[in-house]
């Protein structure tokens, strides 16, 4: 591997890293609560209000239904208000960020789902309030299933990067296409394919550790 491929490497990794961070945490901060909003105002739980709930699910449905390269240039506009340049990695958030925070609102809600609803009834019987029934009963007995739907959601974005690196994102995605296929580099296309999958697979199994670990607590503590 030539010299000049590992700084291209690591300064396209850091870049990458750089936009999956905070774009999860952005995607986060607005995914969970509105996963947890179209969870509570379902018919019959425990802040039910049907027309939000309608309103909120058909808005997430549209943004999702677009594709991630034609989300980004409708946004452009936004991310240049926000951070003065629709250029760069911190550009890329702001698409990042809001294109993936209906993907991860509808795993956070699938993943509230499975909690038995018996348990949200125990609490309302004994006058919990709804804020209670959320923190103390929903997140923690979905709590298992949330840490894999933020891995499934992370490991989505990282795709997105790549998506993203095709209109001046940097990364490794742009690193892919400006070295790898402009310049016909197959050594460039060969490292960024095998550093993107090493790092797949240490988010997915790191998910997967992180799970199986809350629920050896939550069993040895009941």
């Amino acid at each position: 591997m030539s010299e000049d491929l590992y700084g291209l490497l690591l300064t396209g990794f850091g870049e990458t890293m750089y936009m999956v961070i905070l774009s999860t945490v952005a995607a986060l901060a607005l995914g969970l609560p509105l996963g947890i909003v179209l969870v509570v105002t379902e018919k019959g739980h425990v802040l039910e209000a049907p027309m939000v709930n309608k309103v909120l699910g058909t808005a997430v449905n549209i943004v999702r239904s677009f594709p991630f390269i034609i989300l980004i240039v409708v946004l452009l506009p936004l991310a240049r208000f926000i951070v003065g340049t629709t250029l760069g990695a911190t550009a890329a958030i702001v698409p990042l960020s809001i294109g993936s925070a209906p993907f991860l609102a509808r795993i956070i809600e699938n993943c509230l789902k499975e909690v038995s609803f018996g348990k949200v009834e125990a609490a309302l019987a004994i006058g919990a309030h709804p804020l209670t029934i959320i923190l103390k009963v929903l997140i923690p007995e979905a709590l298992p299933s949330l840490v894999r739907g933020v891995t499934i959601a992370v490991i989505t974005i990282t795709g997105f990067t790549a998506v993203a690196g095709a209109i001046g994102a940097g990364g490794l995605g742009s690193l892919a296409i400006r070295f790898g296929y402009m310049r016909f580099r197959d050594d460039v296309m060969i490292a960024t394919v095998l550093v993107l999958v090493i790092f797949v697979q240490g988010v997915q199994w790191g998910g997967d550790l992180l799970a199986k670990y809350i629920n050896r607590k939550r069993y040895k503590f009941d």
